[in-house]
């Protein structure tokens, strides 16, 4: 399939661009700021051809690509009418989360990941410089070396600039006035003060203890974050006609003495205390720690919680010039490598031979992961164990070592300069048993290729002349499609059917099938019949928003279901306390396969009630 075709699909299987509030891209996934996630087709999208995985997280659409991620989303970009992003954007009132967790590392995410391409390059660089020096002869006192080391310096000594810069993308606040406010702690005349850190100044009688913030992160994020109240504020009391210089001017007054009192110094200390709680836990039990974090790590990237950790990684950069997260990180990376290593061994599929093959080489040389995770780790369930077990004892062996890392990589083959510190021997040893212990699990566990999420959600097609009944999965009054409070359903665009008001908050399996696609919020759940029936039961409208609060499922993905099976519960009363419609339609998706839906004539249903009956003819 063609990078335009795929596009194609994937913005209808989106719910069409005008779903779409927002889009960009990280390193292997478009990222969807969606205006309604019930649209999110997430079996369509997993069967095309090209796509790895969709991922509802953080209440983020993702579409799992891989390498041509890139590719992907210059043809949406370029064929439809689509607002692109550089990185999260902060929603509006109107969208906002109650997940403040979530949120919190939504913003991270947003902030540091423009920046990583530029970290990893410059740390890339300062490698090569430590090669050159030790095995080329080149001068630490040459001019050529001075050059490249300020390349390789600059982005970390200005950091809280780039950072002040990407905040404000966030935060949506004026980029430039952001960077003046960074930029005034960096500024000679203020450095100039300082004779020593710690050092006490007066600011109109209010004592100022002076820090240096090259290298910094806290304090730029919290002065951005602090500077989009004080322009909004100011924004809405100033008069429009003034409001070009005297926004500039009173956020500049009022933030630099601000973040150099307070915000500043109170970011540099809390930044540094993490800094040396992590020193600690690994002077402490490195092994114990290298361990969670090597075999705990890939489970972060997944839910997307890693951004909490980012951080501290490159504050200890910072600090001490070396960071001892990095390399146990790196051992999860080549434990997925070891399990497409081990699927390539072990498959007698073609196809899933040559898929492991393709996806264990950005791994091993680009650190990308995401096609081995969702492509085979998380599909066939034993591999992720192995991956587990080997990430674990690989990062448990570099956390012993107290191994280090010179810069801000990728863990990969290609970035082993990087990691050419006085350990590097350790490091080379631990990710090589992860690698070996994966791929040699991976083999032993095995795993059955008829267990495929693309098997398991593949039931016959429906056989000519056949009627199909399917049973209401709750008890509630019957409502036409018509009727719902949503365009998708009520226009039948996702095929016809039927919806219900509930009475109480069970659902229940309509007939005999197979659990082809449960939402990680649980409000929607597929359902294929033995017969061939695609079912959607989507509970409530718009309560994706929920994030999965209130529902509870008793089933998984790929499970066999019995019509009247229990598979999901919902508390009906507080989701209508939380505002939320709990109107559920019941859709028949694949309606073209069939000649005719008979909608029931009863007012009121139940679970051993005929609600719809499909026919092929």
């Amino acid at each position: 399939m063609s990078k335009e075709a795929l596009a194609k699909d994937i913005v209808a299987a989106v719910g069409g661009e005008d779903n779409v509030a927002s889009l960009y891209h990280c390193m292997t996934r478009l990222r969807f700021k969606l205006n309604s996630g019930s649209k999110f087709d997430k079996a369509k999208i997993e069967a095309l051809d090209g796509v790895v995985s969709a991922v509802v997280s953080n209440g983020q659409y993702q579409v799992v690509i891989g390498n041509a991620v890139s590719t992907v989303y210059d043809a949406i970009m370029e064929n439809h009418d689509i607002k692109g992003e550089s990185a999260y954007v902060e929603q509006d009132d109107s969208g906002k989360s109650n997940n403040v967790i979530a949120k919190l590392f939504n913003v991270m995410s947003g902030i540091i990941t423009p920046v990583v391409p530029t970290l990893a390059g410059s740390g890339m660089l300062k490698a090569l410089l430590v090669i050159l020096t030790t095995y080329f002869g080149l001068s630490a006192e040459s001019s050529t070396y001075l050059i490249l080391n300020a390349a390789s310096n600059a982005v970390f000594y200005f950091f809280p600039l780039a950072l002040a810069v990407s905040a404000a993308k966030v935060y949506r606040v004026n980029t430039f006035v952001a960077l003046a406010i960074m930029g005034a702690l960096m500024e000679p005349n203020f450095t100039g003060l300082i004779n020593e850190i710690g050092d006490v100044v007066s600011f109109a009688g209010i004592p100022v203890v002076l820090m240096r913030y090259n290298g910094q992160i806290i304090p730029a994020i919290l002065a951005i974050w602090m500077f989009s109240y004080i322009e909004k504020f100011l924004k809405k009391y100033i008069p429009s006609v003034i409001q070009m210089f005297a926004v500039p001017m009173i956020s500049l007054l009022v933030m630099v003495p601000l973040t150099a009192i307070l915000i500043g110094p109170f970011g540099v200390y809390v930044g540094n205390g993490i800094a040396s709680f992590i020193d600690f836990m690994s002077n402490t039990s490195g092994l114990l720690t290298g361990a969670l974090i090597g075999g705990g790590w890939t489970f972060l990237v997944m839910f997307g919680v890693h951004w909490g950790i980012v951080p501290a990684m490159l504050q200890n950069l910072s600090n001490t010039g070396f960071d001892t997260i990095r390399p146990p990180v790196a051992n999860a990376t080549f434990a997925q490598a070891g399990v497409a290593m081990g699927v390539f061994l072990k498959a007698k599929d073609k196809k899933l031979k040559s898929l492991a093959l393709s996806s264990m080489l950005p791994a091993l040389l680009a650190g990308i992961t995401e096609p081995i995770v969702y492509g085979l780790s998380v599909k066939y369930k034993r591999p992720m164990i192995a991956a587990l077990i080997g990430g674990t004892v690989g990062g448990a062996f570099a956390g012993a070592m107290n191994t280090t890392v010179m810069a801000y990589v990728f863990p990969a083959l290609t970035t082993l300069p990087a990691f050419m510190t006085d350990t590097f021997a350790y490091y080379i040893i631990s990710i090589t048993i992860a690698f070996v212990l994966t791929t040699i699990l991976t083999y032993v566990f095995g795993f059955d290729e008829g267990d495929s999420a693309e098997k398991d959600t593949t039931a016959q097609a429906p056989v000519k002349g056949e009627r199909v009944t399917i049973h209401s999965p709750l008890k509630g009054q019957t409502l036409p499609l018509a009727k719902v409070n949503d365009h998708a359903f009520s226009t039948e665009a996702m095929g016809k059917g039927i919806a219900i008001v509930p009475e109480d908050g069970k659902v229940y399996a309509p007939f005999n099938g197979t659990i082809a696609t449960l939402f990680p919020t649980n409000h929607a759940i597929g359902i294929i019949s033995d017969e061939g029936v695609e079912l959607l039961i989507h509970i409530g409208i718009d309560t994706v928003k929920l994030n999965g609060e209130h529902f509870t499922a008793h089933i998984e993905q790929g499970q066999k279901v019995k019509q009247g099976q229990l598979i999901l519960e919902v508390d009906i009363a507080a989701v209508k306390q939380a505002g939320y419609e709990t109107t559920t339609p019941v859709i028949i998706t694949n309606t073209k396969d069939f000649t005719d839906i008979i909608e029931t004539d009863q007012a009121n249903v139940a679970k051993s009630d005929v609600i719809l009956t499909s026919v092929t003819l």
